[in-house]
């Protein structure tokens, strides 16, 4: 790895450790690292992007067309639609 793939990593470990203190006990560093390294991570995700509702079937074109409903897993949900 080059030093410039590493600068975004370097500096969420950086923040991470300047915004913590330890309050209490006597973490061994290994157990900071570990700690680091999973605060890091959760700061440099991205959240999940939330898929968009699916349309009603009510606002569906076939129904006002006078098409038979389309088969599926809810296909007998259209089947109730006004013709």
């Amino acid at each position: 790895m080059s030093a410039q793939e590493e600068t975004p990593a370097v500096e969420a470990v950086t923040d991470v450790l300047s915004s913590m203190r330890i309050e209490r006990g006597h973490p061994e560093p290994e157990e900071l690292a570990a700690l680091t390294v999973v605060l890091a991570r959760i700061r440099t995700v991205q959240p999940v992007p939330v898929p968009p509702e699916p349309a009603s079937s009510w606002s569906d074109p076939r129904h006002v067309l006078g098409l038979p409903p389309v088969a599926g897993a809810n296909g007998w949900r259209a089947s109730g639609l006004p013709r």
